[in-house]
């Protein structure tokens, strides 16, 4: 699961280049103010980016836009949500207007995967 050198490259381009949605989570995130759980953002997985990750639960974090439902992005998530769970990383995709509209919402999802994680 470590990183290739193109991931590491585009996990610095993303951090600078964040969504409105993915700034509204990091910020509800960052500096342990979840449940004091450390998350990371724009996370290198192997030959994946992340949108955040929280090691000590092995959980990963994606905020997905209406781009996701699409076709063939919907089947490249699928191949990389299955390639992360082998690697024994729990995965939480939250859609956009949830972090936008109700972000306590969204944190609960995000508690709710860190229980099944922690349990699993």
């Amino acid at each position: 699961m470590l990183p290739t050198s193109r991931s590491i490259t585009v996990a610095r381009r993303l951090r600078k280049t964040m969504t409105r949605p993915e700034v509204a989570l990091w910020t509800a995130l960052r500096g342990k103010q979840l449940a004091g759980l450390k998350f990371r953002r724009q996370h290198p997985l192997g030959p994946y980016v992340v949108n955040f990750y929280c090691a000590q639960h092995r959980l990963a974090v994606e905020v997905d836009g209406a781009v996701h439902a699409a076709g063939s992005v919907s089947d490249r998530d699928a191949e990389r949500d299955q390639w992360i769970e082998r690697c024994g990383v729990g995965n939480v995709r939250i859609p956009n207007g949830l972090v936008l509209s109700d972000i306590a919402a969204a944190l609960e999802m995000i508690g709710k995967a860190v229980e099944k994680a922690s349990a699993g």
